[in-house]
C-alpha cells in the first residue's frame, strides 16, 4: 500500500546519466529544436523529446529504479519525459500538483527532474516545506484503495487557483543545486517551482513517477501513461 511518506520524500541519483548520454541528449534535443523551430509559448509549456531521447532516459530509469524505491517503493514506471527551456526573466511560480484523483491508476507518485542544463544566474529548483493545515483536504484514504487508510491528500494549488495562497503561507524553502548528472525526484504532494533566470538558459527534462494499481511489477515500464500538465 502507498503510504503518505511517498507522496512527500525526496530522492536524490547522482550519475543518473553519464556524461556521454548527457550530451547525446543535448545534441538530439538540439538538433530537434533546430528542425522544429519549437520556442515555448509560455514558461511552463514543454516538448517531448525524439524518441532516442526516450530510450536514453528510460534506460537510466531502470538503473536508477533500486535506488529510487528506498524512498519511494512502491514506484512503478514513468510516464514520456518532457523537455523544458527556461530563459532570462521566465520562472515557474510555486505550485503543488496534488495526488488528482487518489482512485485512478496508475498513482502520480512523484515527479523526476533533470537539469540538462543549468543557467548562468537563477533558474534553480526548489521545495517549499510547511505545516500549514489549509494545504490540506478532508479526503482521508479508505480501507479498500491502495493507500494506506487514514492516507490524507493536499489540494492541488497552483498561483492563481487553490484554497491558499502559497505566497502567504509560513513555509521553509529548499533550494536545490544537484551536480552535473544528477536528477532529483520528489513526491507529487510537495510545494514546489522554479527561481526566475536571471541570466543564461535552464533546461530541465521531467517526468512523473508512477505506482500501479497495487502490485509492483519486477522491472519499471517506463512510458505507461501520457504526460501530464509541465511541472
Amino acid at each position: 500500500m502507498i503510504n503518505t511518506s511517498e507522496t512527500l520524500a525526496v530522492q536524490t541519483i547522482e550519475n543518473f546519466l553519464t556524461p556521454d548520454e548527457t550530451a547525446q541528449v543535448t545534441k538530439i534535443i538540439d538538433d530537434h529544436l533546430a528542425t522544429t523551430g519549437w520556442v515555448p509559448a509560455r514558461p511552463s509549456e514543454g516538448l517531448t523529446p525524439p524518441d532516442a531521447v526516450q530510450e536514453i532516459l528510460a534506460g537510466a530509469i531502470d538503473r536508477a529504479m533500486p535506488v529510487i524505491r528506498r524512498a519511494f517503493p512502491s514506484a512503478d514506471s514513468v510516464v514520456p519525459w518532457l523537455y523544458h527551456d527556461l530563459k532570462p526573466g521566465d520562472r515557474i511560480r510555486s505550485h503543488v500538483h496534488g495526488m488528482g484523483d487518489p482512485d485512478e491508476r496508475p498513482v502520480r507518485l512523484a515527479r523526476v527532474v533533470f537539469n540538462l542544463q543549468d543557467a548562468d544566474s537563477g533558474g534553480e529548483f526548489y521545495l517549499d516545506t510547511s505545516a500549514c493545515e489549509e494545504l490540506w483536504t478532508d479526503r482521508v484514504a479508505e480501507a479498500d484503495g491502495v493507500f494506506e487508510p487514514g492516507a490524507r491528500f493536499v489540494h492541488e494549488i497552483t498561483a492563481r487557483s487553490g484554497p491558499v495562497s502559497l505566497d502567504a503561507i509560513a513555509a521553509t524553502r529548499w533550494i536545490c543545486h544537484p551536480p552535473a548528472g544528477a536528477t532529483l525526484v520528489y513526491g507529487a504532494q510537495l510545494i514546489h517551482g522554479v527561481t526566475p533566470v536571471t541570466s543564461g538558459r535552464a533546461r530541465k527534462l521531467i517526468t512523473d513517477l508512477c505506482a500501479g494499481p497495487g502490485t509492483r511489477p519486477e522491472a519499471p515500464r517506463p512510458h505507461s501513461r501520457p504526460p501530464h500538465a509541465p511541472h
